[in-house]
């Protein structure tokens, strides 16, 4: 496999179209709707009018676009071909695909991915009308745009050095803080700051969150949603950052902690499950991945779900397991998920993402996640793991 930093995206999607029977990709975008074309064509503004493009191994890639946006396209590695009119798109793109007999789209059956589910019914009734087969590209949208090049995992590592060190520091905060009085808002505006002073961004967040606040998975404290941190408080933060530039990649990781001298048993216990169904879930890949074979998302999140419902808890396992990281926190590649989707793309070589199974019962909930990245050798952690709860003061 050639690295993602010696071909392009679009010499990446053909590299994949030449071992496949799929024709050609067929990336359809209006108004910003299907990312993908951003990250495979540059322009020098956004596109008002629907755009086609189509990858074809062989021949140089071609772009419909109206006649008024023409003037925006950047990237001379494209064929432009202004239309006008409603006919005109129509007779253009069936003169183009007139030679295939299937392209793939980000189109899923029954919407079972719904990353890769961007483009309307009725675009994919029009391509079909032509006489072309429609298939999802899950599998070569994953290939083309979501592997990390080398640099990509040098400034994650560095992500990850920086936010694993501030999680600890801010429970070390509460700690300091206890006595004069410290709030989960005043902690989540410590860890912002800390990311201001490493050179590090973020989307939004962190959560930080004590007892039934860490029941909600996406807990946001504010001033005015905000508890006062005291002895015997259980304490979930989970923080993401990633170096500035649109190439660098996130860190994104969940720590728990207590407030006191010995955590409570049934604390310790769920703690326990959701760490051990996190270490089910990596094992598996590991081993999947070192015999030579894959695996798809749906089955490493089966097992850590079966691990945690075994273990009595598996109606408070209430989201995916992980899902896919990149330049943006909630990537485009494979998601870890048998339960909000039916997730069957694979765990390719030069691909991120995290395992972060959780139990949330009402009076607290515990988070563990780690992130991972297939690289040459096999599966490899990139994060600290945690094995045992922080104890705080």
């Amino acid at each position: 496999m050639v690295q993602p930093e010696q071909l392009t995206p679009i010499e990446q999607a053909e590299q994949f179209l030449q071992a496949s029977s799929i024709d050609a990709w067929l990336v359809y975008d209006y108004q910003g709707m299907n990312p993908a074309l951003a990250d495979l064509v540059r322009t020098s503004g956004f596109l008002t009018r629907p755009a086609f493009l189509l990858i074809h191994p062989g021949d140089v890639p071609v772009l419909l676009v109206g006649a008024v946006d023409a003037g925006q396209i950047a990237d001379d590695g494209v064929s432009v071909q202004p239309y006008v009119s409603l006919v005109d798109v129509h007779a253009k793109l069936g003169a183009l695909l007139a030679p295939l007999a299937t392209v793939a789209m980000e189109y899923s059956p029954l919407r079972q991915l719904p990353r890769a589910s961007r483009v309307d019914a009725g675009t994919v009734e029009l391509v079909r009308s032509l006489g072309v087969d429609v298939v999802s590209s899950a599998e070569l949208l994953q290939y083309a745009t979501q592997r990390w090049t080398d640099e990509g995992l040098a400034s994650h590592r560095r992500a990850v050095d920086g936010i694993s060190a501030i999680v600890l520091d801010a429970f070390t905060e509460i700690g300091n803080r206890l006595s004069v009085g410290v709030t989960e808002h005043d902690i989540h505006e410590y860890i912002m700051g800390r990311f201001a002073d490493a050179g590090l961004e973020t989307d939004h967040g962190p959560v930080v969150a004590a007892n039934s606040h860490a029941s909600d998975p996406h807990f946001a404290p504010t001033p005015e949603a905000s508890v006062r941190f005291a002895a015997g408080d259980w304490v979930l933060i989970d923080l993401w950052a990633k170096e500035h530039g649109p190439d660098a990649i996130y860190a994104d990781i969940t720590w728990t902690a207590y407030i006191g001298a010995t955590v409570p048993d049934e604390r310790q216990r769920v703690f326990d499950v959701v760490t051990g169904g996190r270490d089910a879930a990596a094992e598996f890949l590991r081993e999947r991945l070192a015999s030579g074979q894959n695996a798809q998302g749906w089955e490493a999140d089966d097992v850590a779900r079966r691990y945690i419902a075994d273990a009595g808890y598996g109606e408070y396992f209430v989201h995916r397991l992980g899902h896919s990281l990149g330049n943006q926190v909630h990537a485009g590649g494979v998601n870890l998920d048998s339960i909000e989707t039916h997730d069957t793309r694979t765990f390719l070589p030069g691909l991120g993402f995290t395992i972060e199974p959780g139990v949330y019962l009402p009076e607290f909930g515990v988070r563990s996640e780690i992130d991972l990245y297939v690289g040459v050798a096999g599966l490899e952690i990139t994060t600290p793991v945690q094995h045992d709860v922080v104890l705080i003061g």
